[in-house]
């Protein structure tokens, strides 16, 4: 508005000799132009001092909304905010939990159903303390435990972004929670004992590679949400991080929800101690590597989050997922009776792509020995990829290092061949992971 207003002034000034009759024959003109001469130099000098601020603060603003985008992407926020067919950002997606479904808010710039009429300090509170613009404790089904070691100046430009999506007046559902977890109110208790607001500190110990690693992991990628056991109350448990969690997802054609495991990230053998730096990266950056393909949840992960990361970011998640300390558990592998009893049904239906050795076929197949979804504690993930198949992606289509995509074979086993097909899995090629009982499939089915 400043600018605006000195710059008609200064194109007034400038001019109105020009508009004034008579005013060459009279002699006004020059006369005029030599009394406003220094209020013109004054306005354009000062027109010219507020353009530049302008555009500066223009310039600072649009960098830091470019960097926000960035961080959403890395914090994978669309997945979480956008429902089937609903406007992006807009929430409405469920998130199916033991004290019932909560669903995600809009957080588009709609002043009334978004968050358009919130600040920076509101949105900060929210990402550090779980607590929204009017003074609401927030679910943690939102992770602001990992978000809350942003620093300053990601939160500042996270909010730039935000504020730049177009507002939907799409209204945020109603949380089905039965009493007392409809109670906000006791969230207040439950960050008392499990919230941690510190903002992330470097390791002077650690290469700055492995401290971005960690500071994406932990905080932004919030990967312990998923892949992290969590107790009774639904907080993480600390000294289990990415050890492997249980989730709620849907699965086959219907999207029925059902259990998923998301495995353990650590170089455990029940982990990724099989996997080299180049597999993960591999697969965060294409949804491909040599120990495995993209299926179920990891799909938006990867599709909406990880493959539109910079390498630089993809080689400093790989790094320290590398460098976590493992927990290797001593677990009871199916005795060799329950693992022959799946053998020849292994050969028939999986035998040909993975064979007989579980070692997989370059370009065809992934390896099942070592395999860090076949060692998992729990079982579920891999029933499911035998039930449903290996879904593809949605929207986005990874490259096809695999000719073959697994396919569902629930129509052509019965409950028992599939637990004799997972125990012969989970108990050879040196795989050792604990048997699984008929009532655990049947779940998933």
């Amino acid at each position: 508005m400043a600018i605006k207003l000195f710059t008609t002034v200064r194109l007034v000034i400038g001019i109105f000799p020009r508009l004034t009759p008579f005013g060459d024959t009279l002699g006004v003109s020059a006369k005029m132009r030599e009394f406003f001469s220094p209020v013109i130099k004054l306005a354009t000098f000062i027109t010219s001092i507020l353009v530049s601020s302008m555009s500066l603060s223009q310039t600072t603003d649009s960098d830091a909304v470019i960097r926000g985008e960035y961080l959403a992407t890395a914090g994978n926020c669309v997945s979480c905010h956008t429902s089937p067919n609903g406007d992006p950002f807009a929430g409405g997606v469920r998130f199916s939990t033991d004290f019932g479904n909560i669903y995600s808010t809009n957080i588009t710039s709609h002043n009334d159903a978004g968050i358009g009429s919130w600040n920076l300090e509101d949105f900060t509170l929210a990402m550090r303390e779980g607590i929204n613009a009017e003074g609401d404790h927030l679910y943690p089904a939102f992770p602001y435990p990992s978000y809350a070691l942003l620093n300053d100046s990601d939160i500042s430009d996270l909010w730039a972004y935000l504020q730049t999506i177009s507002p939907s007046e799409q209204s945020a559902k109603e949380n089905e929670l039965s009493f007392p977890y409809n109670q906000r109110w006791l969230m207040g208790a439950w960050k008392m004992l499990f919230l941690n607001s510190n903002i992330f500190e470097v390791d002077e110990t650690k290469s700055e590679e492995w401290n971005r690693g960690a500071y994406l992991v932990k905080g932004l990628g919030h990967c312990g949400s998923c892949h992290t056991p969590r107790n009774q109350f639904g907080a993480e448990i600390d000294d289990k991080f990415l050890t492997g969690g249980l989730l709620t997802d849907a699965v086959g054609l219907r999207q029925r929800l059902r259990s998923w495991h998301a495995v353990d990230l650590t170089p455990s053998t029940n982990g990724l101690s099989g996997w080299s730096k180049d597999d993960i990266v591999n697969y965060l950056s294409t949804g491909v590597s040599d120990r495995g393909t993209t299926f179920g949840p990891m799909n938006e992960v990867i599709g909406n989050s990880t493959r539109h990361l910079s390498t630089s970011d993809i080689e400093a998640i790989a790094t320290y997922l590398q460098e976590i300390p493992p927990e290797d558990l001593s677990l009871k592998a199916p005795k060799p009776e329950e693992t022959l009893v799946g053998s020849s049904l292994y050969d028939i239906y999986c035998g040909t792509c993975h064979l007989p050795t579980g070692l997989g076929i370059e370009g065809s197949a992934p390896p099942l020995a070592g395999s860090a979804i076949v060692n998992a504690v729990n079982p579920t993930s891999l029933i499911n990829i035998i039930l449903y198949g290996a879904n593809k992606p949605s929207h986005w289509t990874p490259p096809q290092h695999f000719d073959k995509v697994m396919e569902a074979f629930g129509g052509d086993l019965r409950d028992d061949e599939v637990v004799n097909i997972v125990n012969f899995i989970r108990g050879s090629w040196g795989n050792k992971a604990p048997r699984v009982i008929k009532e655990e499939v049947a779940r998933q089915r």
